[in-house]
């Protein structure tokens, strides 16, 4: 009964997440290339941040979310040395909200926020239309982004251990419990 209230509610609310933090799947598949934000510059994300924990999460520069920026950039400058790796994925999915140029994101992210951490090309992240990364992350956790600002936490040995949604902040509570634990 329990569960089936659970179920229930969990679809209702759209910033939830199935997998629970602290769970893990096999390694997620990341000999995946992609382009640098408002550059030419690939990047194999499988040989970049091997044995980095990862945080990759789609952005948008127009969303109530936004604020977020600086709390990732926080976070990305305190835990770096110790193996911490944000990674941005711009998305216009929902709501129109990142219609920008690249270079505009990125003068955006840089001029407001003082965003250094990794970004990278404008994406798709929607189940139906998902890019490599975001349908291998969203098959993964069975929990595509519902929003922008959605979070994914990936451990040193490349497994999923979390997905988290818009609402969860990204530099508090329990995504910076876990990724203390994780470092």
């Amino acid at each position: 009964m329990m569960k089936s209230i659970l179920v229930a509610v969990s679809t209702l609310l759209p910033f939830t997440t199935p997998l629970q933090a602290g769970t893990t799947s096999a390694p997620i598949d990341l000999d995946i290339t992609v382009r640098t934000l408002n550059d030419s510059t690939r990047v194999n994300l499988a040989e970049a941040y091997r044995g980095k924990v990862l945080l990759i999460v789609n952005t948008a520069s127009k969303c109530a979310f936004t604020g977020q920026y600086e709390g990732l950039e926080k976070l990305y400058a305190r835990y770096k040395d110790q193996g911490l790796v944000v990674l941005g994925f711009p998305s216009n999915d929902f709501g129109h909200q990142e219609p920008g140029t690249e270079k505009q994101i990125q003068d955006f992210c840089r001029m407001t926020y003082g965003v250094k951490f990794p970004m990278f090309e404008k994406t798709h992240v929607r189940r139906k239309n998902a890019d490599p990364l975001f349908k291998a992350l969203g098959t993964a956790a069975d929990d595509y982004p519902k929003w922008n600002f959605h979070k994914y936490l990936i451990d040193r040995e490349g497994r999923l251990v979390g997905s988290y949604g818009s609402f969860t902040s990204p530099d508090k509570g329990k995504l910076l419990k876990k990724i203390k634990e994780l470092l």
